[in-house]
């Protein structure tokens, strides 16, 4: 009779250690990798997709792989779903394609995505575990404030960019198209909404959708296009919220600065809006046309006083009107001559013709020397780049130059 056999049970401490290891070093999430096979349908599925465009090769793509890895444990025990909220990351050398799609021009980049459309602005936040995961709770909240009293449309901030609906139901597919505008464009705009007998009296031709623009006496504007035709919708609304001339800060400076247009820029104080009318009364009339060629700004003259300096100016000269080119700046001769026909728009065009830049090397034109005046070469030169400083730093990203093509 053969002898039993009997499993060796493992030792009681051994099987405590396990546990114990098990308990304070959970299984580690999985960040989807995508590439040109899976991209669209992950990201069009997805509520919110933050995306990690990285490269092995870069140091700050290594020391961000740990922090963004744990922020996703941290969020999935929150949002279990998978659609809710995706972590996912793109190598940039494998797939130099998408990387080319989303225009990534330093390692590493996060983007966030929302129903499979990139958002305009990425994220530029703390990387911690921390500060990462309240990004992302930020994203999942309700951009669309619910109101409770019409009264409450009286005190609103009008310094704001406000934007209100009014709608018979909240489960309507006219206010669910409001809200997805809102989820993408809430950092530029505040919306509201009204529902039932609260907004009774604003639906007198059905539910209805209106923008009021900064300043007490501004008149509102009605949204007059279909509510459910989400295009058309989401292109008025970035309209109202996206102004042509955009104020520059020290927060949004980076984010400007990588669009890679030149700024043109009005250097004026806080309380100074007569001058910031004025300004934005001639981008449009004049400029109009150039909009993708130049950004169109604005900038208090006491947060900035050091470009200000550089193109030997004080808060006292304000308002005053220059160009940064990324290499040089270029100050618009005075203020006052802001109306004259035309007088704007050619300074635009001597920037893209070159004529500023060599006016300032060699003084000017041949062209614009009166006859029999001698022709004289000055030497000089423009003052460096003021706003090329805020361009993302080279001690948070490894940024890609020309050489580094993808």
């Amino acid at each position: 009779m053969r002898p039993a056999i009997f499993p060796l049970l493992p030792d009681p401490g051994c099987l405590l250690l396990l546990l114990v290891s098990w308990l304070f070093n959970p299984a580690r999430s999985e960040i989807t990798s995508l590439d040109s096979g899976n991209i669209d349908d992950i990201l069009n599925n997805a509520d919110v997709a933050l995306v990690n465009f990285y490269a092995d090769w870069c140091r700050f793509s290594q020391m961000l792989h740990p922090i963004f890895e744990e922020a996703s444990n941290v969020i999935k025990e929150e949002y279990p779903d998978k659609n809710q909220v995706v972590f996912a990351r793109v190598d940039c050398d494998q797939h130099s394609d998408i990387a080319q799609r989303y225009r990534i021009s330093k390692y590493p980049t996060l983007k966030l995505f929302r129903n499979g459309m990139m958002m305009k602005r990425e994220y530029r936040g703390q990387r911690s575990v921390t500060a990462i995961a309240d990004y992302i709770r930020q994203q999942k909240s309700n951009p669309v404030r619910e109101v409770q009293d019409l009264e409450e449309i009286t005190s609103l901030d009008r310094s704001r960019r406000n934007i209100i609906g009014y709608f018979e139901q909240k489960d309507s597919d006219n206010y669910r198209t409001f809200e997805r505008v809102a989820n993408i464009l809430h950092d530029d705009c505040v919306f509201l909404s009204a529902f039932g007998a609260i907004s009774k009296a604003e639906r007198f031709s059905g539910d209805n959708v209106i923008y009021k623009p900064p300043g007490e006496n501004a008149p509102d504007m009605v949204y007059l296009g279909s509510l459910t035709n989400f295009d058309l919708i989401y292109a008025w609304t970035q309209d109202k919220c996206v102004p042509l001339v955009r104020e520059i800060t020290f927060e949004n400076g980076e984010e400007l600065t990588e669009e890679g247009l030149p700024f043109l820029i009005l250097f004026h104080m806080k309380d100074d809006l007569e001058s910031l009318e004025k300004f934005q009364q001639e981008v449009a009339r004049q400029l109009i046309g150039e909009k993708g060629t130049i950004n169109f700004l604005h900038a208090d003259c006491d947060k900035f006083r050091h470009p200000l300096l550089h193109i030997q100016k004080t808060p006292a000269d304000c308002p005053v009107i220059a160009i940064d080119s990324f290499r040089h700046m270029y100050v618009f001769p005075d203020f006052s001559d802001l109306s004259v026909p035309g007088k704007l728009k050619q300074f635009v065009l001597d920037l893209h013709s070159g004529k500023l830049h060599r006016e300032f090397h060699h003084g000017p034109d041949p062209t614009d020397v009166a006859p029999g005046q001698p022709i004289q070469d000055l030497a000089s030169s423009p003052p460096e780049s003021s706003f090329q400083k805020l361009a993302p730093s080279e001690h948070r990203y490894t940024l890609l130059r020309e050489k580094d093509e993808l």
